[in-house]
């Protein structure tokens, strides 16, 4: 089975006219201004699934700071998956720090929503005050057994839209919060994974804590899988394209080119996330 943990669809009319959609959405604005940022609908992802060889894709939206469109873009991937139950497992996605996002992520969750992701803040906040609000929405998706995805990049380097102006300090402090729940850490982390090799503390802080691999073609080498894989153990590892961003198979062949062995593969594509979501069973496809 193979599973991608990290997926965004957007509803037919953001993708069509996303211009309309950028007053009071500066994050928005931010990543999908440039034409070349790729909007994709529910039934594109299902397309691109059957002919990459995906069987079942975690999906979420966007965090919005309006209430009317958080809740109109969640309806649309509750409903998404509630047309495609074999093929898709809905997130409820919200802005961590705007009005109404508790109300928001506990109705989400009421109806269907398998945890909670992609969560992100995109623009400078105070630190303590983003803590703040993830600590409540960790403690309401702990409530109801769910999921948290959150977004992480790494602290140095080259700028790029969406790069989130936190330390891995910051990464750190959620995964202390989010001990015992089921935590995937976007994009490798942002590096964090490779302070597990340290002998105190932090090995144990992060055990809990999932890596996924999006957006990884455009910021890694290939050779950070079996890195990776070596320092946590293959099995905390989890394939996530960041579609539309990516399509699968720039993934497949970096996977190819990193010295893993066939079952420590089989394992990133989707053992290990069927693990983590206690997916079992043959997938139909539609």
């Amino acid at each position: 089975m193979r599973i991608d943990v990290h997926t965004h669809i957007f509803p037919p009319e953001v993708a069509a006219r996303r211009e309309g959609f950028f007053d009071g959405e500066p994050a928005f604005r931010l990543l999908y201004e440039a034409p070349g940022s790729r909007l994709a609908t529910a039934e594109a992802l299902i397309e691109n699934m059957d002919r990459t060889g995906i069987d079942r894709s975690v999906v979420f939206g966007f965090p919005w700071e309006s209430r009317e469109l958080t809740r109109r873009h969640n309806d649309y991937v509750l409903e998404s998956a509630a047309k495609h139950p074999s093929r898709l497992i809905p997130l409820a996605c919200v802005a961590p720090t705007a009005p109404g996002s508790m109300e928001e992520a506990d109705r989400c969750l009421r109806a269907g929503a398998r945890g909670l992701g992609e969560l992100a803040v995109y623009e400078d906040h105070d630190v303590q005050e983003v803590l703040k609000a993830h600590e409540d929405l960790f403690q309401l998706c702990r409530s109801h057994g769910g999921v948290l995805l959150v977004h992480a990049n790494e602290p140095i380097g080259h700028r790029y839209p969406g790069k989130a102006p936190f330390g891995l300090d910051f990464y750190y402090a959620l995964a202390r919060m989010a001990s015992g729940m089921a935590l995937i850490l976007a994009h490798w982390g942002g590096g964090l994974c490779l302070f597990e090799l340290l002998k105190k503390e932090v090995p144990e802080v992060l055990s809990h804590v999932h890596y996924d691999t999006a957006a990884s073609p455009y910021l890694y080498h290939p050779s950070i899988y079996a890195m990776v894989s070596k320092i946590v153990g293959p099995e905390r590892v989890l394939f996530g394209s960041d579609f539309p961003l990516l399509s699968p198979e720039r993934y497949y062949r970096e996977m190819a080119q990193a010295g893993l062995g066939e079952m420590e593969i089989q394992g990133i594509l989707g053992g290990n996330a069927a693990r983590l979501l206690g997916l079992t069973g043959r997938i139909v496809r539609e």
